[in-house]
């Protein structure tokens, strides 16, 4: 008998057997209490998973039961019945909820919830968890920011994969940025949700815009004398090698009594077109008296549709900025759309698709499910960053009837914005600031094949207090259907390259006056007054 022990395989085997105990206090199953009395209302759980209907490829929706020592919830379908309790919490096993989803596709499962509190037990009104037939793309993108104003230390663009709660950087601003050189990091965008065509903007240090195609990153100079700015809001041509931007000339000021706190006021805003192999640039749209913003691409790339706020400054002692930020309440945007040619890249003349401004109220970032039949955008009173504003909500217009309606189930009494379709079209994610009115959350919800919105849930993470304690706001996700292949560190090595100087190339566009007179009142309004227009 050899008796001569290796070391390393002890310790790998008792790494297993930990392993192996972990495990097993995951996938325990609670028994459902003999004696409970019984309360003819659903149980308070958060996040609020109670009659949602969810993707069949979604992360299990852990939760748990406000105001409660101890719980045992059950989930039926069909013969298969599953406990899960720890405490006041919900952690259920995901290889047993993945095999749940798959059974329940297209039906409900039932849940129960059942909590001990005062030695008592109490069994909740069951509600459904309703499976759609429909996946959900596996991945997710967006930036995680701290919620200051002025400050941008720690930023970075991540990726989740919405079938576990696997997270990664695609880039973090520390990587780079130095005490004393800090870098801000935004706008990241797909072509057609693959991610070898990409790009995010990178601010202040080593600044530029970073662009993937066809799977190699180069960092781009996007600014010349001939635009406001270098490209803001993007969007990428759905087949071709193109990207539509904003320019922007941005501020931020600060309210002292109004529940918004802050409000982003473009000065300055025009639509330009970026040719990625010509590194070419051309504008799209570019009046004195229009602020055009938040370009999108049809899915055919025909059409490209973006917003624009009329606004003339009557008086010239009074510089633009200075107007501006006095008549802040006037500025509404308004969506239209332009004809694209797709063999020599030329655009026809503006459409007016939505008049919001008529309706006293202001459209931005509209945004175009997949099969062309639905605008979904966000609306508020007035300006163009809505993530601010708590007045702010999602709405939707069919493209063929124009008819336009607020989402029912999806929004709340604060801001809803930052919207994406996924690439079935039968999902839409945005932030929401309803949790506490500070930090911006994600919300999934349901888009059935008549359009119809169905009840938005949180995006579910392992530790259902994971919200209580991130401090941290989610910004602009986007759905994509597989991960982002280049590494942090790869792009960190081609942001400190230098940038790759783009060319301008007259459209003919100047910014002169564009003549439109805007029909609705410009009167000055004060912080205090609401909307009260309703839209059907």
């Amino acid at each position: 008998m050899n008796k001569n022990i290796n070391i390393f395989s002890v310790i790998k085997t008792t790494c297993i057997i930990l392993t192996s105990v972990v495990v097993f206090s995951c996938v325990s199953h609670p028994d459902v209490p003999e004696q409970y009395t019984t309360e003819d209302k659903l149980p308070e759980i958060y996040p609020d998973y109670v009659n949602v209907v969810v993707p069949p490829n979604i992360a299990p929706l852990n939760f748990l039961v406000r105001n409660a020592d101890e719980t045992v919830v059950r989930f039926t379908y069909g013969n298969t019945s599953l406990t899960y309790g720890e405490k006041n919490k919900v952690m259920i096993d995901e290889k047993e909820w993945k095999d749940l989803l798959s059974q329940a596709k297209g039906n409900n499962i039932k849940v129960e919830v059942f909590a001990r509190n005062d030695n008592a037990w109490k069994a909740y009104k069951a509600f459904n968890i309703s499976v759609a037939e429909e996946d959900i793309d596996q991945y997710i993108s967006y930036r995680l920011i701290y919620p200051s104003y002025v400050a941008y230390e720690m930023l970075s663009i991540n990726q989740r994969d919405l079938t576990s709660f696997e997270e990664k950087d695609i880039y973090n601003n520390e990587m780079v940025q130095t005490e004393k050189e800090n870098q801000c990091i935004n706008c990241h965008s797909y072509q057609n949700y693959k991610t070898d065509n990409m790009q995010f903007h990178i601010r202040q240090h080593l600044g530029g815009t970073m662009v993937v195609h066809n799977g190699k990153a180069q960092k781009v100079d996007l600014t010349n004398d001939s635009t406001i700015s270098a490209g803001v809001y993007p969007s990428w041509h759905p087949t071709l090698p193109l990207i539509a931007y904003s320019t922007n000339f941005t501020r931020q000021a600060f309210h002292t009594r109004d529940k918004g706190k802050i409000e982003v006021i473009d000065t300055k805003s025009d639509i330009i077109l970026y040719d990625i192999e010509k590194q070419e640039i051309t504008t799209v749209s570019g009046y004195s008296d229009e602020m055009e913003s938040f370009p999108c691409w049809s899915p055919k790339g025909d059409m490209l549709y973006y917003c624009s706020a009329h606004f003339e400054n009557n008086n010239d002692s009074v510089p633009i900025e200075a107007a501006v930020f006095t008549r802040y309440k006037e500025i509404q945007y308004d969506i239209y759309r332009k004809p694209f040619n797709l063999k020599n890249h030329s655009f026809g003349d503006a459409e007016l698709i939505y008049e919001a401004s008529a309706d006293n109220l202001s459209a931005t970032f509209p945004r175009i499910s997949p099969d062309g039949k639905y605008l979904l955008f966000a609306m508020a009173h007035d300006g163009c960053f809505h993530v601010w504003h708590p007045d702010a909500d999602l709405y939707m217009m069919d493209i063929n009837t124009k008819n336009v309606r607020k989402l029912e189930n999806v929004n709340s009494d604060k801001a809803e914005s930052f919207h994406a379709w996924s690439s079935n079209g039968r999902w839409i994610i945005f932030v929401s600031r309803r949790d506490d009115g500070n930090y911006s959350r994600l919300y999934i919800a349901y888009i059935d094949k008549q359009g119809k919105a169905h009840k938005a849930f949180e995006l579910p993470q392992r530790d259902p207090n994971f919200y209580t304690y991130f401090m941290r706001s989610y910004n602009v996700p986007e759905f994509m259907t597989e991960p982002v292949k280049i590494t942090p560190h790869e792009f960190a090595a081609a942001i400190k390259k230098d940038a790759i100087k783009t060319s301008y190339k007259s459209s003919g566009k100047s910014r002169e006056a564009s003549g439109r007179v805007k029909s609705v009142n410009q009167e000055m309004q004060t912080d205090s007054q609401k909307v009260t227009t309703p839209i059907k």
